[in-house]
């Protein structure tokens, strides 16, 4: 039987090749349980991104980057409102970026976030804080929670998929 809940993956796990392997792993055991969106299969602007850098003028390659980053944000929000929740890949010196502003626009949608943070430091504003006590607030009143391994993430997803 097909998953009947959607996620969408939100991670900068696809920026380099240390973590594209992680990301690869982790989507393989999501995908028996939900229906993984990740952002890092749209592929279409692959191209574009490789030529961009060689483009001389300025204008030309920026208004190339700029269809690509209004394409991708486009697609990404596109996904997030289609997905049934999601789970947020938190690792690194502070919570990427872009990781947060997804999170922030799937709480504000009223989507169910799972935090998945395997990086050890803490990275919040204080000793109970393991990331940023606002990313951690949406996370845990979305009704997810933050785990620290795939092994507790996939019980949470079962459970979360069959209710």
């Amino acid at each position: 039987m097909p998953p009947v809940k959607s996620i969408y993956l939100a991670s900068p796990l696809g920026f380099a090749e240390s973590t594209r392997g992680y990301m690869a792993d982790l989507v393989s055991r999501l995908r028996p349980i939900v229906t993984v969106l990740n952002p890092w299969d749209d592929t279409r602007f692959a191209a574009d991104i490789e030529r961009a850098p060689t483009i001389i003028d300025p204008a030309e390659r920026r208004a190339l980057l700029a269809r690509i980053n209004t394409g991708l944000g486009s697609k990404n929000a596109e996904a997030i409102r289609e997905a049934d929740g999601m789970v947020a890949v938190l690792d690194g010196i502070d919570v990427d970026s872009g990781t947060a502003a997804e999170i922030g626009y799937a709480y504000g949608l009223a989507k169910r976030i799972y935090g998945l943070r395997t990086d050890f430091r803490l990275t919040g504003e204080n000793e109970v804080s393991v990331v940023n006590l606002q990313v951690r607030y949406f996370i845990d009143d979305s009704g997810g929670t933050l785990v620290t391994t795939a092994d507790e993430l996939v019980p949470l997803l079962r459970a979360w998929s069959n209710e």
